[in-house]
């Protein structure tokens, strides 16, 4: 079949497919190329925004996603001098916090909002403890490698487009208010230990707090029954591909080959969460996956480059990320 200039001819799934991959590649190559910090997120954050098939947001709409950044994660700043001095009320108003986000994300359907003011009462405020300067750095390099990750998706989209006829015909079921509740309680049980567990040692725990976030964002649609299978099985297969991801890299060391990796993976990737090669497990179970092989990989490239035991670090974060699995599979279970 001829494929056009702009990829319309392709099925739209494929596009869908090329379009993810390609972003979450280039921003990798970029972020990497130019020494962002933290720049493993860039790719991470090509894949939560880019995995909804919707067009990226317009000069307007960065502008305004660029200011979100900074007034829901400034609020882990606000609240970093007063876990310092009165640590209980504030721990108590954080926990205000990640129901109230958790609650913005379900219930009214913002999930970058309530992803971001998530991260801002939690993630933040713990790089707080450690030093502020490094909460600030953190600040700047989320914004950074967010509008890395909408620069990246302009660039992309072009070539493959999606159906004006797609994007009416997709409507965002929302659930109830009282489920909306629910799921807010249940993700603040979740988060809210990991959490406590970070401040004993940020330094070493912060991913834990990433990846607990995630697994609560992720926990909002499932029940007890289902729950083991979707947060351990996409945490073991995000460690898997992240393995395999750090083999294939080792045979060849530089940007281009590392770039040229997270396309071919971002491509296995998307295939499995767009149903172009058929899965049996859901979409958020595939995002979960590639969520953890970038949390797992990227602060392993770090670890090599500072020459320290890339192999001990890893079985470490891996070991407690499926421990936060299980917590959050555990809690779920007790709790329904």
């Amino acid at each position: 079949m001829p494929i056009s200039r702009n990829g319309r001819s392709m099925p739209l799934s494929t596009r869908r497919v090329f379009r993810l991959s390609f972003t979450m590649a280039i921003s990798l190559a970029v972020a990497y190329g130019f020494q962002f910090p933290l720049p493993f997120l860039a790719p991470l954050f090509a894949l939560i925004l880019g995995a909804k098939p919707a067009p990226p947001p317009g000069l307007k709409g960065l502008v305004g996603l660029i200011l979100i950044v900074f007034i829901t994660l400034g609020t882990g700043l606000v609240l970093t001098p007063m876990l310092s001095h009165y640590a209980l009320p504030t721990v108590l108003l954080i926990a205000l916090g990640v129901y109230l986000s958790t609650y913005i994300s379900i219930g009214k359907g913002k999930m970058l909002v309530g992803l971001l003011l998530t991260v801002g009462v939690t993630l933040i405020t713990a790089a707080g403890i450690v030093e502020y300067a490094l909460a600030v750095m953190v600040i700047q390099s989320l914004a950074l490698c967010i509008a890395l990750a909408v620069l990246s998706q302009w660039v992309v989209y072009p070539w493959f487009p999606e159906n004006e006829e797609a994007q009416t015909a997709e409507e965002v079921q929302l659930p109830s208010q009282a489920q909306s509740f629910w799921v807010a309680l249940r993700a603040t049980l979740i988060i809210m230990p990991a959490y406590l567990l970070t401040l004993t040692n940020p330094a070493m725990y912060l991913p834990v707090i990433m990846k607990t976030v995630n697994l609560a964002q992720q926990s909002s649609v499932l029940n007890a029954r289902t729950a083991g299978k979707e947060l351990l099985g996409s945490t073991l297969m995000g460690g898997l591909l992240a393995i395999l991801f750090w083999c294939a890299l080792d045979l060849l060391t530089n940007l281009w080959m590392f770039a040229l990796w997270m396309a071919l993976f971002g491509i296995f990737i998307a295939s499995k969460l767009y149903q172009v090669f058929p899965s049996r497990y859901s979409a958020e179970y595939w995002q979960n996956a590639g969520v953890t092989m970038l949390i797992l990989l990227g602060p392993a490239v770090e670890d090599s480059a500072n020459g320290d035991d890339v192999y001990a670090a890893f079985f470490v974060r891996m070991s407690l990320f499926m421990g936060v699995a299980l917590y959050a599979w555990l809690a779920i279970v007790i709790l329904e």
